[in-house]
């Protein structure tokens, strides 16, 4: 019945209309061709066609006849949905493909070779109506390719990918069968940027094929060279790290530069010492002021930044340490590009891999590197400067919330401009420090499920894997996984396994969960498993200092008691490592300074220093947001305090480790410290009895 009102509704409107004049008609069936609204400014493009030369007065009469209505600033609508279904309805169904496109292309013929914004889109839809007549004369043909290119360029530098790869395909499709032999500039261009849009689509079959097309036309090496760079982004994203690093070595060894087969480490040693060396003699107050380098050395830039991001995953860490080194090299002798910020970036997440620790050093040299930012436009680099600066080095020295907060733009930015691969790894990071900052578990649980989403929209099946780590370690810390579980797993494979990708993500997250559930002999095994692998281990310098930190807490639990020399060794070794990490930011890391000092002062019996070092790191917690640690302090204190008899105090802490879980969002650990604090509560009502 409904159905019927509304056909009832629009067969009224169209006899109503049918009375208009001839103009007006026309006027509503261009509105109509437009959408429900349009701008003024479209009309008035349109009237300086000679077709429509009066389309202005036909508008007129439109707004006094009730159908169209201004709206803001120089806009025009219909008053009803229906009445722009009737409107368009006047047009026979049989012409309305020819009105489209008769209608673009007036507009276009004023507007073509003009800057006139979004209006470009509005042209192309009108004139992509009329294919089956462009395709008939060549040069309408390559006349509205080019339209639809720049729409579909246009597209993509506002970030809407699904629109330009709609408009790149209307693109190619226009062009004439012998394209690539007469219009050969024209369709490499348009080839790359459909392959770039399909990409951002994540559709990476069609990109590679497009990208196909490009080497077995191309008419020299250096036309291919952005489709190669292009094709090693698609491989990373699926996770076909060698694939990427074998294109990339390609290119690099035609650009003739070396490619090693392997690096010793004191070679990869050496090579960050002489780098480091030349960055010294270089580096003064004209940092700012280098020559820049010419487009031959802004490519090699590209590839040595993009195969030392394959290495990373696939290769030695002293290959990367060797590609990083070689392109800052590179910069340093023959100038600074806009790519030389990557690379300087990149060499400080290896310099602490096979040098002592100068996390100074990196900083300065990190901070450097962003200031190159203001001469160049790396806007498209966004998402990777984030990831390398906020994971690699900045948190060492600016707050844990600060380098997440950074990291989750990264991501965001990464989405907007199509580079998901990386957008989703500046997720994982930000989702590691968050966890380390004591976020909210049930928000991060939220948090990444939205990732586990996407990263199954973009197919990037290497960070869904490390996304379900994740998720199950939160799950663990909110109940046990007892109801915030689901049925999707993460594929392990065999742990033991030295050349498993995912080993030390295995280990690391087991000892977080283990630790928390109070496992310590699991938190131990899974502990040392990690240490030993220096390797990879290296690629992971923050895991360090949240491990070492889990473990000597969990090693006093194990050995208290026993005044095991095995016990103090692992505490001064991570009380150094705080010591060190809190001499540069006292935000991140001088609780677990205090805590660890607490802890080690309770071995020794050092009754008043003890419960000033718990104090202070409580008080340092709280300070910095570390609701989870902040917890944790108190219920080491609580333990403190309920071993030496004094069991008020202990409930005193025990209850504010409550508070804290509770805001934390663990009802796992809610319910243990209640455990507690009714064993106390018996201890203490004992206490009165026998004073009693």
């Amino acid at each position: 019945r409904t159905e019927d009102i509304t056909d009832n509704v629009i067969h009224l409107l169209s006899s109503k209309m049918n009375g208009l004049s001839n103009n007006v008609q026309t006027l509503l069936k261009v509105m109509a061709c437009f959408g429900s609204s349009t701008n003024e400014s479209v009309i008035g493009y349109l009237s300086e066609s000679v077709e429509y030369s009066e389309v202005k007065t036909w508008l007129e009469g439109a707004l006094i006849d009730g159908f169209i209505q201004k709206e803001g600033e120089g806009g025009l609508k219909f008053v009803h949905d229906k009445v722009r279904e009737a409107a368009y309805n006047l047009i026979p169904d049989s012409d309305k493909k020819q009105f489209h496109y008769h209608l673009g292309k007036a507009l276009n013929s004023f507007c073509d070779g003009k800057d006139v914004g979004d209006i470009l889109f509005l042209i192309a839809n009108q004139i992509n109506h009329g294919h089956e007549w462009i395709l008939g004369d060549d040069e309408l043909s390559i006349a509205f390719a080019k339209l639809n290119m720049r729409a579909g360029k246009r597209a993509l530098d506002g970030c809407d990918h699904k629109t330009a790869y709609s408009y790149l395909k209307a693109a190619l499709s226009l062009l004439p069968t012998d394209h690539w032999e007469s219009h050969h500039d024209l369709s490499l261009r348009l080839n790359f940027l459909a392959s770039s849009a399909a990409n951002s689509c994540c559709h990476y079959v069609e990109a590679e094929r497009m990208l196909q097309r490009i080497f077995e036309r191309s008419r020299c090496f250096e036309d291919k060279v952005p489709s190669y760079l292009l094709l090693s982004q698609i491989f990373q994203t699926q996770g076909k790290g060698v694939d990427a690093y074998n294109i990339c070595s390609s290119v690099l060894l035609q650009l003739g530069e070396t490619i090693p087969d392997s690096v010793a480490p004191r070679i990869a040693k050496t090579m960050v010492e002489d780098t480091l060396k030349m960055y010294e003699e270089v580096d003064d107050d004209d940092w700012l002021e280098r020559n820049i380098g010419d487009k031959a050395l802004r490519t090699t830039l590209q590839f040595y930044s993009s195969i030392a991001a394959s290495s990373f995953f696939c290769k030695p860490v002293t290959i990367t340490v060797y590609f990083t080194c070689k392109a800052v090299q590179l910069s340093l002798r023959q100038g600074i590009c806009d790519h030389t910020t990557l690379s300087l970036l990149q060499f400080t997440r290896v310099i602490n891999m096979v040098t002592d620790d100068d996390a100074v050093l990196c900083y300065r040299i990190a901070k450097n590197a962003l200031s190159l930012r203001e001469r160049f436009d790396t806007v498209a680099q966004t998402p990777e400067v984030y990831l390398n600066f906020y994971s690699g080095i900045a948190w060492r020295f600016e707050t844990f919330q600060v380098c997440a907060d950074y990291l989750c733009r990264g991501f965001e930015t990464g989405l907007s401009t199509g580079n998901n691969r990386t957008g989703l790894l500046c997720a994982l990071q930000a989702t590691t420090l968050s966890i380390i900052s004591g976020a909210n578990l049930k928000s991060m649980l939220n948090k990444i499920d939205y990732y586990l989403h996407l990263s199954t929209t973009f197919n990037i099946a290497s960070g869904r894997n490390v996304l379900l780590v994740f998720r199950e370690t939160v799950s663990v810390l909110i109940d046990k996984g007892e109801a915030t579980s689901i049925e999707a797993k993460p594929i392990l494979g065999d742990p033991n396994n030295l050349g498993n990708t995912m080993r030390n993500v295995y280990y690391r997250h087991e000892a977080v969960r283990a630790f928390w559930l109070g496992y310590t002999e699991r938190c131990l095994h899974c502990s040392q498993k990690i240490i030993p692998a220096e390797e990879d281990y290296a690629r992971l310098v923050l895991i360090k200092f949240q491990v070492e930190f889990y473990q000597a807490l969990t090693s006093v639990d194990k050995w208290r008691g026993y005044n095991s020399a095995k016990c103090h060794g692992v505490v001064r070794n991570a009380i150094s490592l705080m010591r060190n990490a809190a001499a540069n930011s006292d935000w991140n890391f001088t609780n677990k300074l205090c805590l660890l000092e607490a802890e080690q002062r309770s071995l020794s019996y050092n009754h008043r220093e003890a419960i000033a070092s718990y104090d202070a790191s409580i008080a340092s917690a709280k300070k910095s947001g570390f609701i989870h640690e902040q917890g944790l302090a108190c219920e080491k204190a609580g333990f403190y305090h309920k071993r030496n008899g004094s069991v008020r105090k202990a409930m005193g802490y025990f209850k504010q480790a409550l508070e804290c879980y509770e805001e934390w969002g663990s009802s796992m650990k809610v319910k243990f410290i209640q455990g507690e604090l009714n064993d106390v509560q018996m201890l203490a009502n004992n206490e009165l009895a026998r004073r009693g």
